[in-house]
């Protein structure tokens, strides 16, 4: 069974600390092995409804660290939604700005940037709505179907990152 983590973490724009805790939720032992599957899928070429490998570099390793993941696009715009919460690749990547997508052979290059909570409420509607069935139980009773008020409360529980790929799509 997941268990929840709060702890208190710093703003991504700035080293001071926000006023939530951070949530997680740590993946469980069957978590652990279908990311292992989906993300040796991924390496090799082969996405499951839209996943890639993300890899970030390590903020204290300085090597690569990688976990499958959901990229949501939208029109010409790519997001990552942690649906755990603040979890090492959302730390990772506020620390590193940017990292890569991979799916087999081709790989992405990419700068992120941190949503603003205020930001969220239709990403995150939009990211239920494909990956809900998947992911829904890391949201408690927020559903693509919630209100923009239950989606904005929910936001500083989950990481939204917008991405500007190296050949240029994917950001605004």
């Amino acid at each position: 069974m997941p268990t929840t983590h709060t702890s208190p973490h710093t703003s991504p724009t700035t080293d001071a600390p926000t006023t939530t805790a951070a949530h997680y939720i740590k993946p469980g032992a069957l978590d652990s092995l279908l990311n292992g599957v989906v993300g040796w899928l991924a390496r090799r070429g082969v996405s499951l409804m839209g996943s890639a490998q993300l890899s970030v570099l390590g903020r204290t390793s300085g090597e690569w660290r990688g976990i499958p993941v959901n990229p949501l696009r939208q029109s010409d715009t790519t997001f990552l939604v942690s649906a755990r919460g603040h979890s090492q690749w959302v730390r990772n990547l506020r620390a590193a700005g940017g990292g890569r997508l991979t799916l087999g052979r081709a790989v992405r290059p990419f700068t992120a940037v941190e949503l603003s909570d205020a930001e969220k409420p239709a990403i995150l509607r939009a990211y239920l709505e494909r990956w809900g069935w998947e992911v829904g139980r890391f949201f408690g009773e927020v559903t693509a179907d919630s209100t923009d008020a239950e989606l904005l409360a929910a936001a500083p529980r989950h990481p939204v990152f917008r991405l500007t790929l190296a050949d240029g799509r994917g950001g605004r």
